[in-house]
């Protein structure tokens, strides 16, 4: 993707000399959108020329021409037609361009020298509207970012013209850059506007999480101008009845991606009529990092289908609410009575399932009525978009009478929950835009208006007189044509249109000697000749006439009913909110059902309680069956489980799989165990695998400690932490340190701290349960014979001090002959450190040097030959008895087990 605003796509250097009219306009108008492609609408094309033409080309997999010479050189050219225009744009746009659309604003026909145009719009990754450009039901976010004067926070807000989305947050100074990573990592924006001012660090931190980033007039995010620029918008006086005018850099932040994306639709944004403020008290803080590792809704492998969580509960019939769905497993709740009232409503439709069945089936009729309506606010609307949003209204009646009716459960369920209750009531029975939409477009509309053949028979008689005398005008011409085969005795004679000669008699080459004296002469052709009659001339200026009457009055018609549904935006977009909250509890309710999963228990405790929990995912796609465990940690009991055992084994999937069902409890999913009790968590940390930042010059081990330092910086005792293997990236000496030093930390000495999840392959920790009072071992159960290793996934209390790396490196297939050797080198060197009558320490794939004997050994006996040479005095030796005493020495190391120093030699 094209990160930095096209850079590149200015004109031709030269002294502008000798310029066509046409070309002077070109460059007129592209002086004032230097950083953009200018699409140039020339006849029935989008011409690009100079450097614009060479860009797309390249990008476009376009010929690149060139018209004539401009001084010495010639003009570059790539154009594309004009009608298939968007599906071109959408492609530059995708990888990271502006794209000016520059139209004709005068009608040719009727145009005195040169035609006039001007930029109707600029289409940029973070104002895309249309839907052929829009590649998902995702959201598509305007992001701009705004500095905190003074040291105070940094505001940021978030837009999506294409819904009418609009947010404002505060960013805490301390870390912004984490800080701005975690926010796109959430939200994912196409685009960031930032100061022009801005520094190289943050725009390099934007860039590198594939964000274009866009520098914007300083002046715009003055929060004093921005506070002018949201008043004027939404027509108030003040914006403390939005909760952010004691938000200076988050008005700042707002004011410039509201006036950006004005500025590139030329328009007023009316689907924007609400703006709300996200406080990070409000939910859950998910940073980049754990979103990653948890794969909340993007897979570690690349977009692995199924394999994220938000894959596994998506089972939502719109749009609307597929991305409300995904903002809710972003931002999980932290306030209890609003979980609890998500909860309600997923319970209500797991028990009511005929009512949930029933009302899935109603919302996968609903076309994305939240963008059709940004569409009918901008202007841009095509007639399908009409037909879709009047089809998806005319169920509204059957859904709130499915709501309405008691439901089958029983007594115990009859109340509807206040959610539901809520969700249906912004469900408003529109019948005047359904009939409306119905009288006005046809049954089979086409794509877009501006060519006609939109408006159905009976809307209006003025049109239907226009087009009677159309159709009449043409019938007569297939008439005449009939006729003049008859007379001249011509069978092939036709009578054809184009836009430069009007309607003409077209006769072959071998006919033409039949052409009567009347017949007037218009065009030779390679193959025949094309003539005119007095009649024919007649009539064409009638049917011309006609055919622009026509159409000209269809836009006319056309404007006028978007005018009117225009006027109700405000209910189309509170339809839009009751649609999409009523498709994610049935959703959710579904994916309860299918997976037995359990309503969570929430309450402001410092406990975690689950019961045979699993990880969503890895069930899901899991052959065999799921082996399902506990999870009791708290932070004033259990705060740290230190979890030891084999590779393989499941400890990654355990600790995974209690932080995804806090998410999925705290955004108002039920839960895969059998059951689960949750004290509110503030903020999940995960420090899992390790990976090189190469393009930043940052090691694996550095990478670790940044992420470390992160979670130990912010972490409070609300928190979840999961670290796995902490410290395996240096030496082993090293890494173990830090991962002891990192334990006491966590549990502090005094009071209660985050509660936490250490798996670790230094078994030298697991006496930490012995120094610690909140720190427990546990680790996964092995069943080990002769032949082989089973992993039974089960996780029980106490320590082990085996990792079987080298079984695991068998399953991955590595050569026999490799792990064959693998054995035998730990057998040595698991012998070598046993010291006579002690205990054999086991160690995992890295093997830890112990020069330190146990405190309990006391000194160690010397072996024999070593008692020997304490009682040899060389000084009384001659050279023979030496060499004689050396042969009884080889012989005495021989018996005791020692390496004969020849065979060592060899």
């Amino acid at each position: 993707m094209k990160t930095e605003p096209c850079s590149g796509t200015g004109v031709v250097a030269d002294d502008g000399k000798n310029l066509t009219p046409g070309m002077r306009q070109y460059r007129e108008i592209k002086a004032q959108y230097p950083d953009a492609i200018l699409f140039f609408h020339i006849g029935d094309f989008f011409e690009t020329l100079e450097g614009d033409a060479e860009i797309v080309s390249r990008e476009l997999d376009l010929v690149l021409t060139s018209r004539s010479k401009n001084g010495d050189r010639r003009i570059p050219l790539a154009g594309v037609p004009h009608h298939a225009g968007e599906g071109y744009i959408a492609r530059l746009v995708a990888k990271g361009y502006k794209v000016a659309i520059c139209e004709q604003t005068e009608d040719p026909k009727t145009a005195k020298g040169l035609v006039k145009r001007e930029v109707i719009r600029v289409i940029t990754p973070g104002t895309v509207i249309d839907p052929a450009m829009l590649p998902s039901s995702a959201a598509a976010y305007l992001m701009a970012i705004a500095p905190g004067t003074k040291g105070g926070d940094w505001g940021m807000a978030l837009l999506d013209i294409s819904t009418g989305e609009f947010s404002v947050s505060a960013l805490p100074a301390g870390g912004i850059v984490e800080n701005i990573r975690s926010e796109i990592a959430r939200y994912r924006p196409a685009e960031c506007v930032v100061p022009s001012t801005a520094d190289d660090e943050l725009r390099a931190c934007i860039r590198q999480n594939n964000v274009v980033v866009t520098p914007y007039a300083d002046d715009r995010f003055l929060p004093d101008r921005a506070f002018r620029t949201l008043c004027d918008h939404f027509r108030v006086a003040t914006l403390a009845g939005y909760g952010c005018d004691a938000m200076p850099a988050a008005v700042g932040a707002a004011g410039a991606a509201l006036s950006y994306a004005e500025e590139t639709q030329k328009s007023a944004l009316p689907q924007v009529s609400r703006l709300s403020v996200r406080t990070s008290a409000q939910s859950m803080m998910l940073d980049a990092v754990t979103l990653r590792n948890l794969e909340v809704h993007e897979s570690i492998r690349g977009g692995t289908r199924g394999a994220t969580l938000f894959s596994v509960l998506d089972r939502t019939k719109t749009p609307m609410g597929n991305r409300l769905l995904r903002r809710q497993l972003t931002r999980p709740l932290t306030d209890i009575a609003q979980i609890d009232g998500r909860l309600d409503a997923v319970e209500y439709c797991a028990k009511n399932t005929a009512l949930r069945l029933s009302l899935q089936d109603m919302l996968s009729r609903h076309a994305d009525i939240e963008r059709i309506t940004a569409r009918i606010a901008y202007g841009n609307a095509g007639p399908r978009d009409l037909v879709a949003l009047a089809d998806s209204l005319s169920t509204i009646p059957a859904i709130k009478e499915c709501l309405a009716a008691p439901p089958a459960a029983g007594p115990d369920t009859a109340a509807l929950p206040e959610l539901v209750a809520a969700s249906r009531d912004m469900l408003c029975d529109l019948p005047d835009v359904i009939d409306l939409v119905r009288k006005a477009i046809t049954d089979d509309p086409p794509a877009i208006a501006k060519n006609g053949g939109v408006i159905r028979p009976g809307y209006s008689a003025e049109l239907d007189g226009m087009t009677g005398i159309l159709h009449s005008g043409k019938n007569w011409i297939v008439e005449l044509q009939q006729q003049e085969r008859e007379k001249t005795g011509i069978k092939s004679l036709k009578i054809g249109y184009n836009r430069v000669f009007g309607y003409y008699i077209d006769v072959s080459k071998t006919n033409v000697l039949l052409v009567p004296a009347r017949y007037e002469r218009r065009q030779t052709t390679a193959t025949g000749e094309r003539y005119t009659i007095p009649e024919l001339r007649e009539k064409e200026t009638l049917i011309t006439n006609a055919d622009e009457r026509v159409l000209a009055l269809e836009r006319t018609l056309y404007a006028g009913l978007i005018d009117q549904i225009r006027t109700r935006i405000p209910v189309l977009q509170q339809i839009a909110t009751g649609i999409a909250t009523l498709d994610v509890s049935a959703a959710l309710a579904e994916v309860a059902q299918a997976g037995d999963y359990v309503r969570p228990q929430l309450d402001n405790g410092d406990a975690i309680s689950l019961r045979d929990v699993r990880h969503p995912v890895v069930e899901r796609n899991l052959a065999g069956g799921f082996v399902p465990n506990d999870a009791d940690l708290s932070g004033s009991k259990t705060q740290i489980m230190i979890i030891t055992g084999a590779n393989m084994a499941g400890k990654s999937t355990y600790m995974r799989s209690v932080a995804l069902c806090c998410i999925m409890a705290q955004a108002g999913s039920f839960v895969p165990a059998r059951s689960a009790r949750i004290g509110i968590i503030d903020r999940i940390f995960t420090r899992v695998g390790a990976f090189d930042d190469l393009a930043s010059g940052q090691s694996t081990f550095f990478v670790e400690m940044l992420e470390l330092a992160n979670i130990l910086n912010n972490m409070t005792p609300k928190s979840l932490v999961i670290l796995d293997e902490i410290g395996r990236g240096t030496s082993t000496v090293d890494g173990c340190s830090i991962a002891r030093a990192v334990l006491e930390y966590l549990h502090g000495r005094l009071s209660a701290g985050p509660k936490t999840l250490f798996a670790t392959h230094f078994h030298e920790l697991i006496d930490m349960e012995e120094e610690l009072k909140r720190v427990k071992n546990y680790h996964f159960a092995v069943q080990e014979t002769k032949q082989e290793v089973v992993f039974l996934r089960k996780l029980i209390p106490g320590a082990t001090d085996k990792s079987y790396g080298i079984h695991v490196a068998r399953l991955a297939g590595i050569p026999k002959k490799v792990t064959d050797r693998a054995d035998v080198i730990l057998n040595e060197s698991l012998n070598r450190a046993v010291a006579p009558g002690a205990k054999a320490r086991r160690y995992t794939q890295i093997l830890l040097a112990d020069d330190s004997a146990p405190a309990h050994a006391g000194p160690e006996k010397p072996g024999p030959v070593v008692e020997e040479l304490s009682r040899i005095n060389p000084d009384t030796m001659t050279p023979m008895q030496a060499l004689a005493k050396l042969a009884e020495l080889k012989g005495l190391a021989k018996k005791s087990g020692g390496t004969d120093p020849e065979e060592a030699e060899r």
